[in-house]
């Protein structure tokens, strides 16, 4: 028997090491992933149509809820939040998706069918031409909240119905489309 030959024995020792090398890895890799889930990304899916055509029913989003501990909101978000207290259309609904488009220390107010910041007209190019935005009352947006609203202005409950948000209802930052796949998108 030559030297390079491997024994029986031999092989049963390798094969039972890799096979518990296999198995610590894939354990590590599914404890990682549930922990990634837990605390770094939640799919939402839409169920309205208050972000078309940015977002339809039925697509499905990817949101980073680290998002913000790195750094601070911009305007042009699109933002996962807790439903605000002051919200009563429907109990049922536990998250909103919409857009920041005021920060704090922001006055916001709508006039001509235009969304206006610090009395300046804000250029939307996510809307489609001919958008109208009204309902907006002027208002100074507190420290430590936001003003949201939807893409799809005649269709959304969103900051002109239920006020401003607490900055602290964010669950984290919308930044991939992944359903339909046609529809894949990743957001800046």
């Amino acid at each position: 028997m030559s030297s390079d030959t491997p024994s029986p024995k031999r092989l049963s020792k390798n094969s039972k090491r890799n096979i518990r090398d296999v198995g610590i890895i894939l354990v590590v890799a599914v404890v990682f992933g549930i922990l990634v889930r837990a605390f770094v990304f939640q799919s939402f899916f839409i169920p309205s149509g208050s972000m078309i055509p940015t977002l339809k029913v039925g697509n499905r989003v990817l949101v980073n809820e680290l998002a913000y501990d790195f750094h601070p909101v911009h305007r042009g978000d699109i933002i996962v939040f807790r439903t605000p207290p002051n919200d009563r259309t429907n109990p049922a609904i536990k998250n909103l998706v919409k857009r920041v488009v005021g920060l704090p220390g922001d006055t916001v107010s709508s006039k001509n069918g235009k969304l206006y910041i610090n009395g300046k007209p804000v250029p939307e190019p996510y809307l489609p031409p001919g958008t109208v935005t009204q309902g907006v009352p002027t208002t100074k947006i507190p420290p430590g909240e936001l003003w949201v609203m939807g893409d799809n202005r005649t269709d959304s409950e969103d900051s002109r119905f239920f006020g401003p948000i607490s900055e602290k209802l964010i669950v984290g930052r919308v930044f991939l489309r992944y359903w339909p796949l046609s529809t894949f998108k990743v957001f800046g």
